[in-house]
């Protein structure tokens, strides 16, 4: 097996009202992740987002609004790469050639395509159908060994490393040849999400938190202020029974579930020790608790956000300066691939091999 360095990927959909479910299920993860001793790289993956239209002005100010989340989150852009995905065109490259090498077979079993586009799936964009190997492309752009990810994105990941296998299958005796070893893609792992990182409504315990949920008090958004998050939480559906002193007292209570579950995430600690804390209390007593907490870790955040989007000129920079340290990563890596799969292509002459 051939060793690569350790590189974490991951990307986020500039789809606008950042909510506490991405930060707890995505963007928290990556500030702890820039602890590790490895290469991170977050990207705003906006080549996805127009999968399903957009319009154009108001794409350019969420992409510009996932970025001051990330920022304002605690990523470093010097430690960290933070980039648009649109800025780095071998991600739009690669993909191509994964066309090439992903079956069929293998899209058609997507069921994120089955559930985006419904029952009218001939009107759906191609984009919508390939996503999964432009997602391959991303990750396999740095070769990235770890990326996080969940419960509904683990098929795509499934599916990057089939691209990546049938590659380093298809073209060993190239890969070989061209002195990359056994492999030239890593067989990349996924980073499971701790328990807490699906974030339900609080008006539904049995719904994802989405923004697309009509009630806007049904989720938190990042640019939620410190009164706005404290309502939500106050006003948040839950059940007449004193929250249980063991885990196993959640099941059948999905509200409770998720609001114990949110402060354990916002803590940084287990459900365990939550219900330590407040098994047996009323939620009258555990609701105030988790507003003060919820109102500590998130209105700084709303607050940096806000005015690191009044000026756009400086996340550019960040997304520029990002995207130039990306493609020093993904250009090699694509060049490298040209050479495998038989291209001719501008640079240094290369042996015939």
């Amino acid at each position: 097996m051939a060793a690569f360095t350790e590189l974490v990927f991951s990307g986020v959909q500039p789809t606008g009202n950042l909510h506490l479910g991405n930060y707890l299920g995505a963007i928290k993860r990556f500030v702890e992740m820039q602890q590790r001793d490895a290469q991170c790289l977050y990207c705003v993956v906006d080549l996805h987002a127009i999968t399903l239209w957009q319009d154009p002005q108001a794409l350019r100010g969420q992409i510009r609004e996932v970025t001051a989340a990330f920022l304002a989150a605690g990523i470093d852009p010097k430690r960290s790469i933070v980039f648009n995905q649109s800025q780095v065109p071998q991600h739009a490259e690669l993909a191509w050639i994964f066309n090439c090498v992903a079956r069929l077979g293998w899209l058609n079993r997507m069921t994120q395509f089955k559930d985006k586009a419904g029952k009218d799936r001939e009107n759906a964009s191609i984009g919508l159908y390939d996503y999964p190997v432009l997602m391959a492309a991303d990750i396999l752009a740095y070769r990235a060994t770890h990326v996080p990810v969940g419960e509904d994105q683990k098929q795509h990941l499934e599916l990057t490393r089939d691209i990546a296998q049938k590659f380093n299958n298809d073209f060993a005796q190239s890969i070989l040849a061209h002195g990359h070893g056994e492999q030239f893609f890593p067989i990349t792992e996924p980073l499971i999400g701790g328990p807490a990182a699906r974030v339900m409504s609080l008006r539904d315990g049995t719904k994802k938190m989405s923004k697309s949920d009509p009630s806007d008090y049904s989720r938190i958004a990042l640019t939620d202020d410190a009164d706005g998050i404290a309502q939500k939480v106050r006003k948040a559906k839950t059940d007449p029974e004193p929250l249980p002193s063991e885990v196993a007292g959640l099941a059948g209570r999905p509200e409770a579930d998720n609001l114990v579950g949110i402060f354990a995430a916002l803590r940084g600690i287990t459900r365990e020790e939550v219900l330590k804390d407040f098994g047996g209390a009323q939620f009258s007593s555990f609701k105030p608790a988790l507003v003060d907490l919820a109102v500590k870790m998130l209105a700084p955040i709303g607050a940096e956000m806000k005015r690191l989007v009044a000026d756009p000129g400086y996340i550019d920079s960040v997304l520029g300066d990002g995207a130039e340290r990306a493609g020093a990563i993904a250009a090699p890596t694509l060049d490298a691939v040209k050479d495998i799969v038989g291209f001719v292509r501008r640079g240094p002459s290369l042996k015939a091999v």
